[in-house]
């Protein structure tokens, strides 16, 4: 198991390397200066030479990579030189020293994300600390609701094989895979938030936190998550249908499921202790990949609903061209996906014993 993990690990990192290296290149050559983005209209030239310096902006581009490079990664190198880019005092750096030789230090940190163009002086990790638990209560939220109906209608599909039942529920899925988040979104939010209003009482627009009626704190409003989850769930939620179903149908047709019966076990029974833990292979892979794009994928659904979420503020940073939030936003997500595959891995041991770790 260790050494399968730690292969796992060393994928991984290959892995985020060649996404870091693509997020680098793809807004590297991106038309404008950042340090004009940063400036906006009140750039000077002597502001605008500081601002390139202090930023590694003046530099090439195979420098600039390095840097990157090197505020990302936990083990990095800094010098003592207040001129030089990597200058260790900065107050972006939290680290701890480990070696020091001359004018290079050598430090254990948290990755840098750098700084936002649009909130200056504010760290990207700050924006994506604030805005990122939104996004994973709402899509855990979903995945939980796509999660428990698909399996629930995926079974009763697969024991009414083509009856009305059967049928309705295949439309449904159908349906539901066809449909668009953001219509979906646009449509419940005015259904339920405004025509309904009066017996839902749900708002078309809010976030987890409000402030109260007198501005003063921040009070969580569940209600509030309702729509969106619904929304966000709904596309894997038809998927897991289609999945649960028809992977039931292929285990139905299996000799040990025929033993069972042979044996006198109900049908509840048989469903219960063979059936459907081996039919979640296919619903696993599916709910993992869909979690992690989630996370992505939650943009439009959050700014329809005004959820103050990583989708949202993906938005307002491609408004506001901010490079190194949008940057951070896209290695984060990359990073969840990459760690919630590892995990898929060891649940399929789990789930099916003829899964071999190699």
């Amino acid at each position: 198991m260790i050494t399968y993990l730690l292969n796992k690990v060393f994928y991984a990192i290959l892995t985020l390397f060649g996404v870091i290296t693509v997020i680098f290149l793809l807004f590297s050559v991106l038309p404008g200066d950042p340090a004009q983005m940063m400036m906006g209209q009140n750039e000077d030239s002597e502001q605008l030479a500081r601002v390139k310096q202090k930023y590694g902006f003046d530099k090439p581009i195979s420098t600039q990579y390095l840097y990157y490079l090197n505020d990302l990664s936990p083990i990095s190198f800094h010098s003592n030189s207040p001129k030089d880019y990597t200058f260790l005092s900065q107050n972006k750096y939290t680290a701890t020293r480990l070696l020091s030789i001359g004018q290079i230090n050598t430090v254990l940190k948290f990755p840098y994300l750098r700084e936002s163009f649009a909130k200056q002086g504010k760290k990207v990790s700050q924006v994506l600390v604030e805005t990122l638990p939104n996004t994973f209560v709402l899509a855990v939220t979903a995945i939980i609701i796509a999660m428990i109906l698909g399996v629930l209608l995926g079974i009763v599909s697969a024991l009414y094989k083509d009856r009305w039942l059967d049928k309705t529920i295949q439309i449904f899925s159908t349906f539901g895979m066809s449909v668009p988040s953001f219509f979906s979104a646009i449509l419940f939010a005015w259904f339920f938030g405004y025509i309904l209003h009066e017996y839902t009482h749900l708002e078309m627009t809010g976030s987890l936190y409000e402030l109260d009626d007198f501005g003063e704190a921040m009070h969580i409003k569940w209600k509030n998550l309702i729509l969106p989850a619904i929304v966000l769930g709904i596309r894997p939620l038809a998927v897991v249908i289609q999945l649960m179903r028809n992977s039931l149908l292929e285990v139905f047709n299996q000799d040990y499921i025929r033993t069972a019966r042979a044996k006198g076990l109900s049908e509840f029974q048989i469903i219960k202790k063979h059936a459907v833990k081996n039919a979640l292979n296919p619903v696993v892979t599916a709910i993992s990949g869909w979690f992690a794009s989630m996370l992505a994928g939650a943009v439009f659904v959050e700014y329809i609903f005004g959820w103050n979420g990583l989708g949202k503020e993906i938005v307002n940073a491609l408004n506001t061209l901010d490079l190194p939030v949008i940057m951070g936003a896209v290695l984060i997500i990359a990073t969840l996906f990459v760690i919630i595959n590892i995990f898929v891995d060891l649940i399929y041991v789990w789930l099916d014993p003829k899964v071999k770790l190699e």
